[in-house]
């Protein structure tokens, strides 16, 4: 049986809660992780359209880029739409997940999608890339234990290096030690000093999980005072971080590549900023509402900077400094991770014959109108 929390596990590695924005909404917000998912979709917002639909094709879980509540709710009022909602999910078992600023940031997540989407080449994030903090966890064991101990802490989450899991370094050596009058010790002699033969096991772990994998070994480790040290090492670069930077296989003027943006992302239109002539080499974008890095776009050496909800004046500043800016508008600029998402978590839950469909209901809320 597949839970709900088995499913937010699979959305935490892909995009991990730490990564949020202080400010945002996350996680589930509303349901019961013990619930079981037979049938999940994967939506853009949690419409009341799209979750009335939900509960009538008896979809378990919603997992929306948006978040359902996002401000703190001091009262539930059915009448409103977002008390309907949470009526709804709740008299339907429909759990509702959001993963929203950690999607954004994330390898893979919202500003990858949209840079492949668009060809994008030697892709590097736009601000400062997250830092991903990693310990050395070090543990000495007698060498009697020193294999139920290794397969138990190798079952846990720690010891993961890039594509590969279960990786650790073990050393053999002697250890000493001289139990006081109030110890009980597993092996030795009150009173003198005891040789014994030991392993020192190296680990990798993150710091969330130094806990956890401290627990396990405790659990097998003899010892009435378990020795290990803790290492931390130099943060590494996690390739994740909000907005993507990027290069075009070869050089296009401003107008040519707009077009270029319709035809990819099948946009009827969009609104272009800068010369039509401006040679476009080097593509910087950000999904949802950019405008908070369009200063961090013109430090950048990009030529134009792709984004929704771009402002007026950050327009004027883009002409003045011969750069184009490109608003595709907010939804198109992130609709594009729910077929993406889906894909993955399709591929990720195969075995488990859980259903996963991307919402076919969302709309621009936009639309084009011509004077007469």
């Amino acid at each position: 049986m597949t839970t709900v929390a088995d499913i937010v596990a699979i959305m935490n590695d892909m995009a991990p809660p730490e990564l949020a924005e202080s400010w945002d909404s996350i996680g589930l917000q509303i349901g019961d992780p013990r619930f079981e998912v037979q049938k999940l979709w994967v939506a853009l917002d949690p419409l009341p359209e799209v979750v009335s639909s939900a509960c009538n094709h008896q979809v378990d879980l919603l997992i929306t880029h948006h978040p359902l509540i996002f401000k703190p709710v001091s009262s539930i009022d059915f009448s409103t739409s977002l008390g309907s909602i949470l009526q709804q999910a709740a008299t339907n078992r429909l759990s509702i997940f959001c993963a929203h600023t950690n999607l954004d940031k994330a390898v893979g997540g919202t500003n990858d999608v949209l840079a492949r989407a668009i060809g994008l080449e030697s892709i590097s994030v736009l601000t400062d890339a997250a830092r991903k903090a990693i310990w050395k966890l070090v543990v000495f064991v007698p060498a009697s234990h020193e294999q139920a101990i290794l397969e138990a802490i190798l079952e846990t989450d720690a010891g993961a290096i890039g594509n590969y899991r279960a990786c650790s370094f073990r050393t053999a050596g002697k250890g000493t030690f001289e139990p006081l009058d109030s110890a009980h010790p597993y092996l030795g002699s009150r009173g003198q000093i005891n040789e014994v033969d030991e392993v020192r096991i190296e680990i990798l772990v993150e710091p969330r999980q130094l806990a956890s994998a401290l627990a396990v070994i405790r659990s097998h480790h003899p010892y009435e005072t378990m020795a290990y040290d803790v290492y931390p090492l130099i943060d590494r670069e996690s390739g994740a971080g909000m907005g993507r930077i990027g290069t075009l296989s070869a050089v296009m003027r401003l107008d040519a590549f707009a077009q270029h943006l319709c035809r990819c992302l099948h946009l009827s239109s969009l609104t272009v900023a800068g010369d039509p002539a401006l040679p476009i080499r080097r593509v910087a974008l950000c999904t949802g509402s950019g405008s908070s890095l369009v200063r961090r776009f013109f430090q950048s050496d990009a030529d134009v900077f792709i984004s929704g909800d771009l402002h007026y004046h950050d327009a004027r500043d883009a002409e003045q400094r011969r750069k184009g800016l490109i608003d595709i508008g907010h939804f198109d600029s992130e609709h594009i991770v729910v077929g993406d998402l889906s894909k993955r978590l399709r591929s990720v839950l195969a075995s488990s014959g859980v259903v996963v469909e991307a919402c076919t209901l969302e709309k621009r809320p936009f639309r084009w109108i011509t004077g007469g």
